[in-house]
């Protein structure tokens, strides 16, 4: 009878231990046994869908590659990508679904700093890593953000790389044709402060509509306003309205441009019929041509014969971004939580991907800190 009374006094804590330990075996959400689900919201239609569209492509190439050697851990890697078309609405509504529906583990590849600001929020509340933005914005970078992880170096590390230059050259007086947006508006109140520490004259600043079809306006005050260098802070479509409507307009002057600037640069050549030889951007990856990085050389061999891609920085990028990620989710191991993934991560200190590095720490998502100065061909290649 005491034996059956003990049994029966066990039992409630047997099933305790037996519910505790089923809780621990649970998987973290959007990892199983197979699959881990990632989730992206990018511009994949409209003036900037070329920036969105190579970039997930760089980002799939990586992954496929990784499913082909059979995943990690057995998981294979999948993307879910929703268009937000460059509306931060849009963002912020895919976000919500990506997380709450699709159930992702994780947020990557959000491609502009209105869309990236519209997703952090929920993905802070709800504890979800946002890896990777396309996003160079400084404001957004100087508040620690727990499970924000850039890969790319700051638009503040590519504009001190071009005010430098300008100060060594001794193009002193500058012109400023900006995005009329808050990527655009942000970044021209840093360029202002470099400026100004370089001891720079800027004779002009003009916004411009991201959906302008002619320049022609902005071309004319260009002239008048006489600088001998114009830096332009936007991205898509508009950059190359400017370009054909400044060289039209007769000005030869030095125009400078970030890495976002052009996301098809051999397409716009085409277009612009020889108006964008000269033009000399700042990259954040090395050439897509320079099989020295060892980054660049498996790039090339993972992209094969598909046309036009082994030229494309921004696919490279994604490439890049993907690698570091994946690089993350190893080092996190068989037992995938969001909150090991982050703790991986910010334990890698510096992390050679390949001839480029990235650092991150407890106190470091910043990731790289590559900026490269190089000029435009006719054709749309980049020289150095």
């Amino acid at each position: 009878m005491k034996l059956i009374l003990h049994a029966r006094r066990l039992a409630p804590a047997l099933l305790a231990l037996t519910l505790a330990a089923a809780g621990l075996a649970r998987a973290e959400t959007g990892v199983t046994d197979t699959a881990i689900s990632i989730g992206q919201s990018a511009v994949f239609s409209g003036p900037v869908a070329a920036t969105g569209n190579n970039y997930r492509r760089g980002i799939e190439l990586y992954f496929e590659q990784v499913n082909k050697a059979g995943g990690l851990f057995g998981r294979k890697l999948q993307l879910t990508a929703l268009d937000d078309g460059y509306d931060p609405k849009r963002t912020a509504e895919n976000t919500k679904a990506l997380v709450e529906q699709n159930k992702v583990f994780a947020l990557i590849g959000y491609v502009a700093t209105a869309n990236l600001i519209a997703a952090m929020p929920i993905a802070e509340e709800a504890k979800v890593p946002l890896f990777a933005p396309l996003v160079g914005t400084t404001s957004i970078r100087l508040k620690h953000n727990r499970y924000l992880f850039h890969v790319r170096a700051s638009y503040k590390a590519e504009l001190a790389r071009i005010t430098q230059q300008l100060a060594v050259v001794g193009n002193d007086k500058v012109a400023v044709v900006y995005q009329d947006s808050v990527f655009g508006k942000s970044n021209l109140d840093t360029l202002l402060e470099l400026i100004k520490a370089e001891k720079l004259q800027v004779v002009k600043t003009l916004p411009m509509a991201i959906t302008a079809q002619s320049a022609a306006d902005i071309a004319a005050q260009l002239k008048q306003a006489s600088p001998n260098v114009i830096i332009m802070i936007m991205a898509g479509t508009m950059s190359e309205v400017l370009i054909r409507d400044v060289r039209g307009a007769g000005l030869g002057t030095p125009l400078y441009t970030i890495s976002v600037g052009l996301a098809d640069a051999k397409a716009s050549a085409a277009r612009l019929n020889g108006a964008l030889r000269g033009v000399i951007t700042a990259s954040i990856v090395p050439s897509p041509a320079l099989e020295r990085y060892g980054i660049v050389k498996e790039y090339r061999k993972a992209v094969g014969a598909s046309a036009g891609e082994g030229d494309n920085y921004t696919v490279l990028e994604g490439y890049i971004a993907a690698k570091v990620f994946s690089e993350g989710l190893r080092r996190a191991g068989r037992n995938l939580t969001r909150e090991n993934f982050i703790a991986a991560l910010e334990g890698v200190g510096t992390l050679d991907v390949g001839d480029f590095r990235v650092e991150y720490g407890p106190g470091n998502h910043n990731g790289s800190s590559f900026v490269e100065l190089e000029m435009y061909t006719a054709a749309g290649s980049l020289i150095r």
